[in-house]
């Protein structure tokens, strides 16, 4: 029997008026080269029930915004991909700051990046697809999406978008 590991992770994407909070690292445990992505982490056994709360804190150790800087967080997606064996379960949060000021980051270098550039950055397949389904979709609306990393008939990765609903009580 194959046993899988899974990971859970916590990311924010941050905006102040038209720009977007990234983080650009050198490497990481997947990549080995530089590339793009959001403020988070994996989620500590303590808030494996709370990923919004996982979030809060990567934000504050990651750029020193506290959460009272930050309004309409929300969460937006829940992504799933298996890569290599492990199945990756990603919470992603946008919210608004209220100033643009961040402290340096062990963990890469931050930058406020304008959102029509945001395509451009090398990001991973998973949340440059995000980016622009999030760019490309007013949303406002109060779903939550789930998102599963595929691949189409032309054997491209894709992202298979589902409206995660509130249960109804019967």
């Amino acid at each position: 029997m194959l046993e899988v590991e899974v990971r859970q992770m916590a990311t924010a994407f941050l905006i102040h008026q038209d720009r977007v909070l990234m983080m650009k690292k050198a490497k990481s445990k997947i990549f080995h080269f530089e590339f793009w992505g959001g403020i988070g982490g994996h989620m500590e056994p303590n808030e494996l029930n709370y990923p919004m709360e996982a979030s809060y804190r990567e934000i504050e150790e990651e750029t020193g915004i506290k959460k009272d800087d930050i309004k309409n967080f929300k969460l937006n997606y829940i992504l799933l991909e298996n890569n290599s064996g492990e199945i990756r379960q990603q919470y992603v949060y946008f919210g608004e700051t209220r100033h643009m000021n961040v402290r340096p980051s062990d963990e890469g270098e931050l930058y406020w990046i304008s959102k029509n550039e945001l395509s451009s950055l090398y990001t991973s397949k998973m949340i440059g697809l995000t980016l622009e389904h999030y760019l490309t979709h007013t949303n406002n609306t109060p779903n939550i999406l789930l998102g599963a990393m595929m691949t189409n008939n032309e054997s491209k990765p894709e992202i298979q978008w589902s409206i995660i609903n509130e249960t109804f009580g019967f």
